[in-house]
């Protein structure tokens, strides 16, 4: 029998770590004399006790994980952190039933950035604070999963991350816990810079931290109804985009640049890759947007900079209504949506270290076609790529297509539109946030949204965040059985 006492143990961690975390708003309400300040209160020291409780219950902290107890607490960790985040937005003073605070809290954990609060522009202080919080944890909290847990978990081609050790994996715990910290501190710096940024742009403090954290998390989520574009900032747009574009980089390279090797960052196919991916799409975008617009060139370079970024990178900030760009900015924005960043950032989706491999793939066989005897080998950053990793993508591929379909057709029969069905599906599993449309899409939210569409896209979104399998694999009867 599966025991669950190391997996409970790291829950308590991780609940305590979150109610110290709830601790902020509070403060934030509390300067400013808002009564949600008790609500907070209430909140954490729920959250507190019972992770407090699980760790005093299960005693002793693991000495290793193995596989099985791994798939059990990744999800089962996100699914406790949701529950306990959505308590503030469930009983303060914004309406929202649970359905619209697990929403709320599910997109903020994931860095999805969608929302139900139609009244950011006058919601209190804790709360727009608390949102930027759940993001700024679930980025740093998706880099050491990406680091620590989905390469032992072999999914989706993960293992190519796998830590280099020669010895057992116990003498990997503590390589990896030197990476966690490490990049723990890279991700504390690059935010307080971005903040400085864009203080010194002009933003108020307050905002200026609020979307630091939502942009090197890639999470989206704005403390104005109308995200980015309502500051009417030019400075602060380039200044988001940059760092966006950073989020959405391996941190373990920066880890790299600080020991002396900054080339190394170049050197990785996957940030090249990345690099002229996204920079063919916003030369196309802003081409598209000058045209159909009539707008200069300048305006229509820095708008695509921003709204593609955001949108590949699953930040999900809005800085223009994107939706009116024409039809080919529009279909670009739905297919970027599929990209994503690369492995071992906060950005979210497909990622492109999988099109690599795909790519390898396709060009092998093709090979193949040509010389049928002939020996050829994929690579990937000049390392051979295995069978076991080339079937562990297209499995990953092919069970993300069938999730998004599944997901679009469920929407579609709870009643939406075909646009806003298939956006929705696709925002979802890709946690980018806005999708396309009149209700959910760059200048609307998802408060309109039946409940059953509201749970279906919270299950959309963890099943994108966790890679899939992570979840799925839970289902099936032969994981329980050993």
């Amino acid at each position: 029998m599966l025991d669950f006492r190391p997996v409970l143990y790291i829950i308590g961690i991780l609940l305590t770590t979150l109610a110290a975390a709830m601790c902020a708003p509070l403060v934030a309400d509390l300067v400013v004399g808002h009564p949600d300040w008790q609500v907070f209160a209430a909140a954490a020291a729920l959250t507190a006790f019972i992770g407090i409780t699980l760790l005093l219950t299960t005693m002793a902290p693991p000495s290793r994980l193995s596989v099985r107890q791994a798939f059990v607490l990744t999800t089962s960790s996100w699914l406790a952190m949701t529950f306990f985040a959505a308590l503030p937005f469930a009983f303060a003073d914004l309406e929202l039933d649970f359905t619209d605070a697990f929403f709320e809290a599910m997109s903020g954990l994931t860095t999805t950035g969608s929302t139900v609060i139609t009244s950011l522009d006058s919601a209190p202080s804790g709360i727009l604070l608390w949102r930027a919080i759940l993001q700024w944890l679930g980025g740093i909290g998706i880099i050491v999963m990406s680091i620590a847990i989905l390469p032992m978990l072999k999914i989706g081609g993960n293992q190519l991350f796998q830590t280099e050790s020669s010895d057992s994996s116990e003498k990997v715990l503590p390589r990896v816990a030197q990476i966690a910290s490490g990049v723990g501190f890279v991700y504390l710096a690059l935010t307080a810079l971005c903040a400085a940024l864009l203080w010194l742009s002009g933003l108020k403090g307050f905002d200026a931290i609020a979307h630091a954290m939502t942009t090197i998390a890639t999470g989206g989520f704005s403390t104005r109804d109308g995200s980015i574009g309502a500051f009417l900032n030019p400075g602060a747009e380039v200044i988001i985009t940059c760092f966006m574009f950073l989020g959405a980089l391996p941190f373990v390279l920066y880890l790299q640049a600080l020991r002396g090797k900054p080339l190394l960052l170049w050197r990785d196919n996957q940030v090249r890759w990345f690099f002229f991916i996204i920079a063919f799409f916003i030369l196309s975008v802003t081409f598209a947007h000058h045209l159909n617009n009539d707008i200069n060139i300048g305006r229509a370079l820095r708008e695509a900079s921003f709204n593609v970024t955001s949108i590949m990178t699953g930040t999900g900030y809005a800085s223009a209504n994107y939706a009116g760009w024409g039809s080919f900015a529009t279909g670009v924005f739905f297919f970027i949506m599929f990209i994503g960043g690369c492995a071992g950032s906060t950005t979210c989706s497909i990622k492109i270290f999988r099109y690599q491999i795909l790519y390898q793939t396709a060009k092998v066989q093709m090979k193949h076609l040509i010389r049928p005897h002939g020996v050829f080998i994929g690579t990937f950053n000049g390392r051979p790529i295995t069978d076991e990793v080339e079937n562990s993508v297209m499995s990953f591929f092919f069970l993300f297509m069938l999730t998004f379909a599944v997901i679009a057709g469920l929407l579609h029969f709870i009643g939406l539109d075909f646009l806003t069905a298939i956006s929705g599906a696709a925002s979802a599993i890709c946690n980018v946030g806005p999708a396309l449309g009149d209700i959910i899409g760059p200048t609307g939210n998802y408060s309109a949204l039946p409940d059953s569409a509201k749970w279906v896209l919270s299950a959309g979104m963890l099943l994108g965040r966790l890679e899939l399998f992570t979840v799925l694999v839970l289902f099936a009867p032969w994981f329980w059985r050993g």
